[in-house]
């Protein structure tokens, strides 16, 4: 048994391949001009439309089509009522049109759950898909902390905490502006970061594990322009960032006590991220199954079709 996973989301164009124990993703950010923070919805739809038949032809070059049993797709951010994107409808229309022709089962999952699911692939840690967990959705769109709860083959996410406003991506690409560095600024950022010679930040006030992240682009405004360098304000907005998070952390964790956390999403690729939540022993996905990819919906899809 084997199935094909379709992401079509606000950043990236994803399609994979999984097998039960090994996969392929094939995936390409969705092209933003320099300068800019993002692209439109109409925009996103185009590049995905433009992007996900060269993808699918690289995948299937070596896949045969009569392997596949199943497909999966995301076809919304969160599974919750009234939680829609239309880019998501590029992949859907692609998977249904692949699942109708093969004659094979049409999964449909969110965005989100794929998140979790390709976390906890790429950690090598799939027994959490059967028992609660807390879980960052750390992206460019999204900073939610989540209980996660087994449902079925698949999961349940609930929000717990996160920002209250703008998310922990979209302060990273406007740092990341700021310096004139090209979206999305993550993995600039955190290149930038390791060359600064201190990595001071401002205290984000945390309660209840909700934090408040529109008065840090303030703040790192301000320091740049005191005359601090180019790295040492990457340095203070991702520390600014990661104090929120470590914080929102340690206060979930007293709440849900003897649960493991997992982070997944773009911004949990980053480096120093990684390093400063150490001492809570958490579970990272691999830095390529971090950032928007189609492998956790290719793995939700086959357990589905196991059940």
């Amino acid at each position: 048994m084997s199935v094909i996973g379709i992401d079509t989301s606000n950043y990236t164009t994803s399609i994979a391949f999984y097998d039960g124990k090994d996969g392929e993703n094939c995936s390409r950010i969705l092209p933003v001009k320099q300068g800019e923070l993002g692209l439109r919805q109409s925009d996103a739809v185009f590049a995905h439309t433009k992007s996900l038949p060269e993808l699918s032809g690289r995948l299937f070059s070596h896949v045969r089509g009569e392997d596949i049993t199943g497909v999966g797709v995301s076809t919304r951010p969160r599974a919750v009522a009234g939680s829609y994107m239309p880019c998501f409808l590029v992949g859907y229309s692609h998977g249904k049109l692949l699942a109708d022709a093969l004659g094979v089962p049409l999964i449909e999952v969110s965005h989100q759950q794929g998140h979790v699911a390709a976390s906890l692939w790429s950690s090598g840690h799939m027994e959490l898909m059967e028992q609660p967990h807390l879980a960052w959705h750390l992206s460019g769109g999204t900073t939610e902390l989540l209980l996660v709860e087994p449902e079925g083959r698949n999961v349940s996410c609930t929000r717990i905490g996160g920002t209250t406003d703008i998310s922990a991506g979209q302060l990273i690409d406007r740092t990341a502006q700021l310096l004139g560095l090209p979206f999305p600024g993550g993995k600039h950022l955190d290149a930038l970061s390791k060359e600064a010679e201190h990595q001071a930040f401002f205290r984000v006030k945390c309660a209840n594990g909700e934090f408040s992240l529109s008065g840090v682009q303030n703040k790192v405004q301000q320091y740049y322009a005191s005359g601090k360098t180019p790295a040492e304000t990457a340095a203070y907005s991702l520390g600014s960032v990661i104090h929120g998070v470590f914080t929102a952390t340690q206060q979930a964790m007293a709440a849900y006590p003897g649960l493991r956390v997992v982070f997944s999403g773009g911004v949990a690729s980053n480096s120093l991220l990684r390093q400063k939540m150490e001492p809570l022993k958490p579970i990272f996905a691999q830095p390529q199954f971090s950032a928007d990819n189609a492998m956790g919906v290719a793995v939700l899809a086959y357990r589905a079709l196991e059940e």
